[in-house]
């Protein structure tokens, strides 16, 4: 897995560092699923930023994945997240 960061929509407030996987970067779209860090409270929807560990950054939504595999007290969960616009390099 690989570090980035989640920001609000607009790049504006750093929601937190988190462990990514990129599943998919192709035409048709991205894709993957991330872990925080550190304990962060976030709900699901559209509206957050990722920026990837090689600069590119790009529009996405999460949904949180209840069938993975919950890690440390407090919790940690992983999230699914897809992009909503293009992966720009910064």
């Amino acid at each position: 897995m690989e570090i980035g960061k989640l920001y609000n929509h607009g790049g504006g407030e750093l929601l937190g560092e988190v462990e990514y996987r990129l599943q998919s970067d192709d035409q048709s779209g991205w894709w993957g699923e991330l872990i925080f860090m550190e304990f962060t409270r976030v709900p699901d929807g559209a509206g957050y930023y990722i920026e990837m560990a090689d600069g590119r950054r790009g529009a996405c939504s999460i949904k949180k994945r209840v069938n993975k595999a919950v890690h440390g007290i407090p919790p940690r969960y992983y999230y699914y997240f897809r992009g909503v616009s293009r992966l720009e390099a910064a």
